[in-house]
């Protein structure tokens, strides 16, 4: 299997890739930190519509889009890049962060609590998971690029490796067909598997408003988890969507959208 299969070309150096929707207004800016695998570009639609009211700003976390591609992949690391990202667009902004995202979000309250206003954490614990999310990047290797003309090629090819099917078409929203690579640096993400799976141990609280919002669904945030994030913040509140799973923007993005709007302008 050649190098192309696991790393693209094109991404830069320097700062996360931002996509910005809509101008400033008199409302904290919003900051989108997409899960792992995703992209900003995965929350489009509904950053657009959010965008009527605030500017929105979805970003690619390093290793995932056009971002940089590093060794490293911790936590504290993203963290570092989101603080960059909002101290070059004004220094505070209101954060909503999915699974992965979700996790840097928290972790970006407790380590730069002036930069977050308002904070939106999507089906998500500060706790360690024991699944794995590796035989995904097991499937996304072993689709042959060379045989790839359009995103359904691979999208077959993941259906054949097992990936049901709004997996397929989320992972190939990734996938560089002209340039036959992905947009995702699978090493990397494979080796730093267990800091992804994991939180890290943070003594410090968050004060601020924040809303804890889950697939009803879904398993990845149990009662139990409860004390732990009441623990690191103490204005937690919670929520569920009716009828979504994990991925809930995707599932019920309506609903997604309402319930967001309506705690950032509460």
């Amino acid at each position: 299997m050649g190098a192309d299969t696991v790393a693209c070309c094109g991404y830069h150096l320097g700062m996360l890739n931002t996509i910005l929707h809509g101008a400033p207004t008199d409302q904290p800016p919003l900051l989108i930190a997409h899960g792992l695998y995703g992209s900003g570009r995965n929350w489009g639609v509904i950053a657009k519509r959010l965008s009527d009211e605030r500017q929105v700003i979805a970003v690619d976390l390093r290793n995932h889009g056009l971002s940089p591609q590093t060794e490293s992949h911790t936590y504290v690391d993203l963290a570092e890049d989101l603080a960059e990202v909002i101290a070059t667009h004004g220094g505070r902004m209101d954060v909503v962060g999915h699974s992965m995202g979700g996790k840097a979000a928290m972790v970006l309250a407790l380590n730069h609590p002036e930069a977050v206003n308002r904070l939106v954490v999507a089906d998500i614990a500060p706790v360690s998971y024991q699944h794995t999310q590796a035989h995904f990047i097991t499937a996304m290797r072993s689709v042959d690029l060379s045989r790839v003309t359009r995103r359904s090629d691979a999208q077959e090819q993941l259906a054949e490796a097992g990936v049901d099917a709004m997996l397929q078409s989320f992972f190939t929203q990734s996938l560089d067909v002209e340039n036959k690579c992905w947009r995702l640096n699978l090493d990397t993400l494979e080796r730093e598997m267990p800091h992804i799976l994991s939180f890290p141990e943070i003594e410090s609280h968050w004060d601020g408003a924040a809303l804890f919002l889950t697939g009803a669904n879904s398993e990845y945030v149990l009662a139990e988890h409860r004390s732990r994030i009441k623990s690191l913040f103490p204005g937690a509140r919670f929520a569920k969507i009716p009828g979504a799973g994990h991925w809930l923007h995707a599932e019920k993005p309506r609903e997604f959208e309402a319930t967001v709007r309506s705690f950032l302008n509460a």
